[in-house]
Parts: structure tokens; C-alpha cells; sequence
């Protein structure tokens, strides 16, 4: 009978009296130190829940006093978060299954679709996607207040966005999009040969 690849046995295969020497065991369990900077992203995504809420919470207080161009702002600003937050999931879930150990979420009702296919490069990939989303949205939002290029700095503070500022806005979302299909492209390629 044929064995399936490493990465797709069943943890039932293997032998629960079989014992690593100190060595392998140290440098395999070395793995276990990332769990803290899982946890510590789960507090960050704690952070952005309440940064979303109080975002929100600002829109609606003040929905009757904004412009059109002002709503748009903040919900490009509230769909950031989210982005953001979805990329953080993505991390915390796909880097834990992939790094440190399995989730055992197979039968479970709420599985992530892409979490029963994810490796390091669908990860990156995905992870790469996530940040041209993110870029998207903080260039559109620069493309929005495009208007006040060269204006004084407002009342509060706020000094306008510069041209300069603008075009390399664009020349760094050009750099993330040639850096996904790079990624893209190379795992496709790995893939070919698998």
C-alpha cells in the first residue's frame, strides 16, 4: 500500500511510543514558541474590534454633520479594519496550523473553507492578496482627499497630502501587486513540479 506524503498522514499512523532524541526533540518543539505570538495577535485583533466599534460609533454620532466625501472616509476607514482584521485571522489561523501544530477542525461546522488546503505558500499568496486589499483601500482614500493637495493645514492640525506622497502611495501599491503575482507565479511554479 502506498503511503500517503508526510504532510497528509493521519496522526493515527504514528506510533505513540516512538521517541524522538533530545536533539530533534528540542529543535521540533522549538515550534511551541511562536504560540506567544499568536496569542499576542489575538490581543492585537482585540485592539482593532475595539478601534472598529469606535470608529462606527463615531459615524453614526456624527452622520448628520458629515459631507458625502466625509461618511465615505470613515467607512473606507471601518472596511481598513476589517481588511485588516481578516488578514490577522488569517495569520493567527493559517500560521498556527501550518507552523505549530494542527487545529483538528475537519468536522467542524464553523471550518474555514481555505483552512482545509493552506500551506506556506497559499498562505503568502493569500497574505499577499490581503495586503493589496489593505493598499487599495489606504490609496483610494489618498485618491479621495487628492483635493486638498497644496491647501494649508487645517484647523486641527492636519497637514494635506503632498503630490510626492501621492506618487509613491502608488509607486508602493505597484511594488505590493508586482510582489503578489512574484509570489503567485513561484508557487505556481512549485507546484508544477510536485
Amino acid at each position: 500500500m502506498a503511503r500517503p506524503p508526510v504532510g497528509e498522514r493521519d496522526p493515527a499512523d504514528f506510533d505513540e511510543k516512538v521517541r524522538l532524541r533530545p536533539l530533534p526533540m528540542l529543535i521540533f518543539s522549538s515550534r511551541w514558541l511562536q504560540l506567544p505570538l499568536y496569542v499576542g495577535l489575538i490581543v492585537a485583533q482585540i485592539v482593532y474590534v475595539y478601534l472598529f466599534l469606535k470608529e462606527l460609533h463615531h459615524l453614526i454620532m456624527h452622520a448628520w454633520e458629515f459631507t458625502e466625501q466625509q461618511i465615505m472616509l470613515v467607512v473606507l476607514g471601518l472596511i481598513d479594519v476589517v481588511m485588516i482584521s481578516n488578514l490577522l485571522v488569517m495569520v493567527i489561523v493559517g500560521g498556527y496550523e501550518t507552523f505549530v501544530s494542527r487545529l483538528r477542525l475537519e468536522r467542524h461546522p464553523d471550518n474555514p473553507e481555505w483552512l482545509s488546503h493552506v500551506n506556506s505558500g497559499i498562505l503568502k499568496v493569500k497574505l499577499a492578496m490581503a495586503i493589496i486589499g489593505i493598499s487599495s483601500i489606504h490609496l483610494l482614500r489618498t485618491f479621495i482627499e487628492a483635493g486638498a493637495i497644496g491647501m494649508p493645514a487645517t484647523p486641527t492640525g492636519r497637514v494635506p497630502m503632498t503630490e510626492a506622497a501621492v506618487m509613491w502611495q502608488t509607486i508602493i501599491h505597484m511594488a505590493f501587486i508586482a510582489s503578489a503575482v512574484g509570489i503567485a507565479w513561484v508557487d505556481r511554479m512549485t507546484q508544477q513540479k510536485n
